[in-house]
This record gives C-alpha cells, sequence and structure tokens, in this order.
C-alpha cells in the first residue's frame, strides 16, 4: 500500500520550475508548491502473500488496486 502525491503532477511541476531557471529565473524567487492531489495504490496480491487483507471500504478509496 503507498499513499503519496500523484507522480505525473510532480513531474510537471518540477519541469516547469526548471523551464523557467533555465529563461533566467532566479531559484530563490521561485515559490515552493505543495501537492494538492495525492493517489493511494494497493497491491492485493502482495498483501495476501503478507497475510494481509484490506477492508473493501479501503479498496473502492484507493486510486489504483493491483491484483
Amino acid at each position: 500500500m503507498s499513499y503519496g502525491p500523484k507522480s505525473k503532477k510532480i513531474y510537471r511541476q518540477a519541469a516547469r520550475q526548471v523551464d523557467k531557471i533555465l529563461k533566467g529565473a532566479k531559484p530563490a524567487d521561485i515559490p515552493v508548491q505543495q501537492p494538492t492531489e495525492f493517489e493511494l495504490t494497493v497491491n492485493t496480491k502482495v498483501a495476501k502473500a503478507l497475510g494481509r487483507i484490506f477492508p473493501q471500504s479501503l479498496l473502492v478509496r484507493a486510486t489504483n488496486v493491483t491484483e
């Protein structure tokens, strides 16, 4: 099980910041932005191998469920 910011969004934001720096902006002048979207990923195959069972209510809320 993993919970964290959406990876694609983080990479896109990093690319935008690098673009600003390459265009001459000072890194100290670029504001720090916090992620606003998160994802929950559950791997049920590994959970079963470890003897763990996730409640259905958690699996319904998960962004990604890998079997």
